[in-house]
């Protein structure tokens, strides 16, 4: 399907992909910790060869960085990206990089062959301010699916453990913006933030955000 939108610059987006027909895309931690490697490396103007690099691939020179990222959460079948459009084509090519090294490190690693990811990739404008509070809400709230698969649909969640769990999982953004300082806060660009985040710490908050969406809220995501 393709988007019925060009990515305007200035803009924030919301973007996100599967694997194809719903399969996994990451299988164990090492997998999870070269797609946050790759979220660093594919948001620079120099090109990369994984296996050549040296020592920490998140201190590697990079370049100049070509979009700006603002929030991540890393699923069994999917990934969700928030960011803005601060290059020419600068999102669509990070998201190329992005996938083409990730399906080729995936299908080398597990021997298999083809998509591994959705074409195209997903997308939805973040317009107005209330609509970002409540895709960083969701975003950062989707782990939750493994602590607890139906925590969607419950009325009551025990608040405590699901922070305790957000706070531990560390293949979010969340850890970056209300944990202490960790390697991986150099994937996101915090200075780009368009509105405070202080009150969204609680699970408690962003499930009333997550709950009460605005209007004009494209809420068909995964």
């Amino acid at each position: 399907m393709e988007r019925k939108f060009e990515f305007e610059y200035g803009q924030y987006y919301h973007v996100f992909n599967r694997g194809v027909e719903k399969r996994p895309i990451f299988l164990d931690d090492i997998d999870r910790e070269r797609f946050q490697c790759l979220l660093y490396l594919s948001n620079g103007s120099k090109p990369f060869v994984f296996k050549r690099l040296k020592g920490d691939p998140l201190d590697w020179d990079r370049g100049a960085t070509i979009t700006s990222i603002i929030s991540y959460a890393l699923m069994g079948n999917h990934f969700h990206i928030v960011a803005c459009e601060d290059s020419d084509n600068g999102l669509s090519t990070f998201m190329g990089k992005l996938s083409t090294a990730y399906s080729m490190y995936f299908n080398t690693k597990y021997q298999r062959s083809g998509a591994l990811l959705c074409h195209p990739f997903r997308a939805r404008h973040i317009h107005f301010d209330d609509y970002f509070r409540w895709i960083m809400s969701y975003v950062h709230l989707n782990p939750l699916d493994i602590f607890s698969p139906e925590w969607k649909s419950k009325k009551d969640i025990d608040a405590d453990k699901a922070l305790g769990f957000l706070a531990s999982y560390k293949y979010s953004s969340y850890g970056d913006y209300f944990g202490g300082d960790r390697r991986e806060s150099k994937i996101i660009a915090k200075y780009k933030l368009p509105i405070e985040l202080r009150d969204l710490e609680s699970v408690g908050a962003m499930l009333e955000e997550y709950k009460s969406p605005p209007e004009d809220c494209v809420t068909d995501v995964w």
